[in-house]
């Protein structure tokens, strides 16, 4: 496993051009990353995180504007956009036909994420498209916040490290957005942050 310091995080983009599995810090935080439209890297992603298959990764974008790319999104998920992207907000929207099946739940749905974190959104420029992004830790367990905590339990099962540490250690929001909107999880931002910006008080 390679040891890459942010400065260099080109070499993390070459690695999962190629295919690979890398972890690296985002605002929220430690994330495991691979490419979204390649089925080997999304089932070796599964196996490192021990995460049963019918739970989709987060498909993290590097920018708003490629959102519509992936997802329909309707006028409470443009408020919902605006206001929160880039951040610590995961939105879950009814899946575009061009994705691949491995990151559409069985509802038809992805959850989208764009970081507020340069060097995340760097990495995926340079990959030149979107990654798939669930918390590096295992299933179930606490999600790891630094590069020295995520070598020591993942040596050898993924291939390299941006070194640094993540920045708030709070798991982003989740919402969804069908017929109603649903908070899934709640973190920096709030309930009520959320409500606010689709009833035009904020």
């Amino acid at each position: 496993m390679k040891n890459i310091s942010q400065k260099n995080f080109k070499q993390g983009s070459k690695i999962l051009q190629k295919g690979g599995l890398i972890a690296f810090p985002t605002e929220t935080v430690f994330g495991f990353g691979v490419v979204y439209d390649d089925e080997k890297a999304y089932k070796r992603l599964i196996e490192v995180k021990r995460r049963p298959p019918a739970q989709p990764f987060t498909l993290m974008c590097a920018d708003p504007m490629d959102i519509e790319k992936y997802a329909y999104v309707d006028e409470r998920a443009r408020k919902l956009i605006k206001e929160f992207f880039p951040g610590q907000f995961t939105v879950i929207l009814k899946a575009k036909e061009n994705l691949p099946s491995w990151v559409v739940s069985k509802e038809g749905m992805v959850g989208i994420r764009v970081p507020d974190y340069k060097l995340v959104q760097d990495l995926i420029h340079e990959v030149g498209k979107p990654l798939l992004v669930p918390s590096a830790n295992r299933h179930n367990e606490p999600p790891l916040t630094n590069s020295k905590d995520v070598c020591h339990a993942f040596n050898g099962e993924i291939d390299a490290v941006i070194e640094g540490e993540s920045v708030s250690n709070i798991p982003s929001t989740i919402v969804i957005i069908g017929e109603d909107v649903k908070i899934i999880r709640e973190g920096y931002i709030t309930k009520q942050d959320i409500f606010k910006v689709l009833e035009g008080k904020k």
